[in-house]
């Protein structure tokens, strides 16, 4: 508001009134605004900053997860190598039980830093060299197995004792990873592939005749096609010592000299899938109750009205996989054959 002074009807000119007070009031307003934007600045800044240190926090946290993962996998592989290991046949001496203690606490070890949910740079770092080591010393131990194998000897107890070894790293991997659920259950997936492989049977061995059936019961070898009755093939289970006791189904598909299999679903032929993911046509599906490191003699007949010159070929599958395969040859001869 303008002030100006006008002559008074006396003539007497008059002071100027000043406006203090909206003065003042002006000032506090503009130093209140000044402050409450300075405050809405420093708020947005605080919570920026809060927000990027949040941020580098999960990325730490996810790094460091994967970088366990990781490790973890690695861990894996030296296990499941380690354990192939033990599998082939050389003799047991002393350096390698010395190894294998050494190698079982450095895997205790590994084991005992990445189960650790919230595991340090500094730990992850210690698992990644002990990683490295153990590789090292799986190394050597596999030089020392080649350098005994000569002696052609197997390794029952020791293959034992690594078998107690594998349950037990897999209970305790089970009960200290609660927080990474599906992992688990890959890894577990993965060992169990491994060991249903290694469970596979294997057959040798293999002898097949051709045989006709006489008065009495008797019968007598025959290599005449025209007077075979039956074909009797007879092979070997060998020992394995993964394998647990029990039934087993035993495959044995023939071909016959046309290079058809032989297949006659009224007297129990069929279908089966093998580990490719291909539809085999089986001759016969045998139960066979086999006990466990033992080698066990498998015999059976194949019966047809009639059985073509040529040459038969007795493949056996066991678990989707063909575990051993053997080959006869009925041919034509005089008539005193």
């Amino acid at each position: 508001m303008a002030y100006e002074n006008f002559p008074s009807e006396t003539g007497t000119a008059q002071a100027p009134v000043k406006a203090p007070k909206a003065n003042l009031r002006a000032l506090v307003t503009g130093g209140l605004l000044v402050a409450l934007l300075g405050t809405w600045g420093y708020i947005i800044y605080d919570k920026n900053k809060n927000k990027e240190a949040i941020t580098q926090k999960d990325n730490m946290i996810t790094t460091a997860s994967q970088e366990r993962d990781e490790l973890q996998k690695e861990l894996e592989n030296a296990t499941i190598r380690f354990d192939d290991l033990k599998t082939d046949n050389a003799k047991k001496d002393s350096s390698l039980m010395a190894k294998d203690n050494e190698i079982s606490e450095k895997k205790n070890r590994i084991q005992s830093l990445l189960s650790k949910v919230n595991a340090s740079q500094g730990e992850l770092a210690e698992a990644r060299r002990l990683i490295r080591s153990l590789n090292g010393d799986i190394d050597g131990y596999k030089m020392q197995v080649e350098q005994l194998k000569g002696e052609n000897l197997v390794l029952t107890q020791e293959r034992d004792v690594l078998t107690q070894d594998r349950d037990r790293i897999r209970r305790e991997y089970d009960s200290t990873q609660t927080s990474m659920a599906a992992q688990q259950a890959v890894l577990r997936k993965e060992k169990e592939d491994v060991l249903d492989v290694a469970s596979t049977l294997h057959a040798s061995n293999f002898q097949i005749q051709g045989l006709k059936d006489l008065r009495g019961g008797k019968e007598k070898v025959k290599e005449n096609a025209k007077k075979v009755d039956k074909l009797r093939i007879s092979f070997d289970i060998d020992e394995n010592r993964i394998a647990t006791t029990g039934n087993k189904d035993i495959y044995v598909c023939i071909t016959s000299p046309d290079g058809n299999p032989i297949a006659v679903e009224a007297l129990g032929s069929g279908k089966f899938n093998t580990r490719e993911g291909q539809e085999k046509l089986f001759t016969k599906k045998l139960d066979v109750l086999y006990t466990q490191g033992q080698k066990q003699t498998i015999s059976v007949d194949w019966k047809q009205d009639k059985f073509e010159r040529g040459n038969y070929k007795v493949e056996v599958y066991h678990n989707g996989f063909k575990i051993g395969e053997g080959y006869t040859g009925l041919n034509r001869k005089g008539i005193f054959g």
